[in-house]
């Protein structure tokens, strides 16, 4: 029996493990700790002398189907030109757009967006801060070679602004939290329009025309009813096809399809009430006919109908989305992280945002003051100009110091920053392409960590200030 002892042990702390990883798994600074820990080693994988050349051959690594015969009649290379960096960024990012789609359209349906009153004060806000850095952006840079990455300090990411939030605690109001909440899921939405606009590559009508039939056949199969999830799959990857070689970024695929997805359940809750008092009554009827352990055969098919029931209950969109968050949320943007991050330190100049070139701009100090000062200039001033004309109402017990405080959350763009920055200054030569995205990669770091500091440091000053004027009331 002693030899059991450890076995029993080692698998009593396997579970124990499993049950912390699950509960940590959960926690909302999670994923913000994560991707910045991806961010890290992707540095290092870049710039280590022993893992810079492994770093840069796997993501340079074809990863194509290659269709040929044996006569050499047929040689066909699909997708084309696709890597493992490629892979990541046209294909893996297709599933976090689509998420973001499902996201977007699950607020607007049911959330906080879902009516006039509830959407138009973060909506407005999310403008302002597009606006504001893409300004401060072109003001720096107009007329050079960075000109035309004004989109790079546009966006919110909400995984790190609600990391931070969850770590502050009670110190920022709840209704500040929602506020940013919206504010990024407008933001993300305002992002997709301005990758879909201005960094897709030369329209090819034809197969964008097909695409919309595509499209179109989706709807027509929802209006009539179809249910069933694989006809909505071979939409999307077509769709996918057609707007990766179209000249849409084919990202774009996964926010259309995610719109396209029924949120209208195969039951309504009459028919749910109906059919499970049904089963759970045949259930009862088919117990201790017999000396078969519970569940015997004829209860595990009421069981497995239970099942269905309830599956049917929750439309398509919403089973989707919990599905994939945690694949998302936990591989594919770590992945997008290790791929995207990792920047080769050859030149110092990368980390000093006021350098500035006549001829190339300065990509590092449009996007780190975008991001810094842009972001929470542009989105308390919008909220102001809508609060005094009461087109929106201030959020339950803020102010405006606090709430310009949290809006500096609003300046942690990183990976949509980063993803925008991907698709920037494509007009450039590769050797300018690759310097201008390296130096907007460490800016939008450095830009995200400084308003990430700034912001927990403006909030926790506000929030003292505001305690002890309570305690002198």
């Amino acid at each position: 029996m002693a030899k059991l002892i450890p076995i029993y042990t080692w698998n009593k702390g396997v579970i124990m493990f499993n049950k912390r990883s699950n509960r940590l798994s959960k926690q909302p600074w999670f994923q913000g700790v994560l991707l910045l820990c991806c961010v890290v080693l992707a540095m290092l994988f870049a710039n280590l002398p022993f893992t810079k050349t492994v770093y840069e051959d796997i993501l340079a690594t074809n990863v194509q189907l290659h269709l040929f015969s044996s006569n050499g009649d047929v040689n066909i290379l699909f997708p084309r030109d696709l890597t493992v960096e490629k892979f990541i960024n046209d294909i893996l990012m297709v599933i976090f757009f689509f998420t973001v789609g499902l996201e977007i359209k699950r607020e607007i349906s049911n959330g906080e967006l879902s009516s006039p009153k509830k959407a138009l004060l973060p909506v407005i806000a999310a403008f302002g801060g597009v606006i504001a850095p893409a300004l401060i952006f072109t003001f720096i840079n107009h007329g050079t070679a960075a000109g035309s990455g004004w989109g790079i300090p546009t966006a919110t990411d909400i995984a790190f602004a609600v990391c931070i939030l969850s770590v502050l605690g009670d110190k920022v109001p709840v209704s500040l939290k929602v506020f940013l909440t919206a504010l990024a899921i407008a933001d993300d939405l305002i992002a997709i329009l301005v990758v879909a606009l201005f960094y897709g590559g030369a329209i090819d009508l034809g197969l964008l025309a097909i695409s919309f039939a595509v499209i179109g056949i989706t709807l027509v199969m929802r209006k009539l009813g179809e249910k069933k999830m694989f006809p909505y799959i071979v939409c999307a990857i077509v769709v996918w096809a057609l707007f990766y070689y179209s000249g849409i970024h084919a990202t774009m695929s996964g926010v259309v399809m995610a719109f396209l997805i029924p949120s209208t359940p195969r039951f309504n809750k009459t028919q749910y009430v109906h059919k499970r008092n049904h089963y759970i009554e045949m259930l009862n009827n088919l117990d201790g006919i017999d000396d078969e352990p519970f569940p015997n055969g004829p209860q595990k098919h009421c069981l497995r109908k239970l099942e269905e029931v309830a599956h049917g209950t929750m439309d398509m969109s919403y089973r989707v989305e919990h599905a994939l968050s945690p694949w998302v949320n936990f591989l594919i943007m770590p992945i997008f992280a290790l791929a995207n991050a990792g920047v080769e330190i050859t030149d110092a100049s990368y980390f000093n945002v006021l350098a500035y070139d006549a001829a190339l701009g300065s990509v590092s100090m449009g996007i780190f003051f975008g991001l810094l000062l842009g972001k929470p200039l542009g989105i308390t001033l919008f909220s102001w100009l809508a609060i005094k004309f009461k087109i929106g109402a201030m959020p339950e017990k803020a102010n405006w110091a606090m709430f310009f405080a949290v809006a500096c959350l609003g300046g942690i763009g990183f990976t949509m920053s980063i993803f925008v920055d991907t698709l920037s200054f494509g007009d450039q030569t590769p050797e300018i392409m690759a310097q201008l995205r390296n130096a907007g990669k460490i800016a939008v770091l450095l830009g995200s960590i400084a308003s990430g500091i700034l912001g927990s440091i403006l909030i926790n000053i506000v929030a003292k200030i505001s305690k002890a004027a309570k305690a002198t009331e």
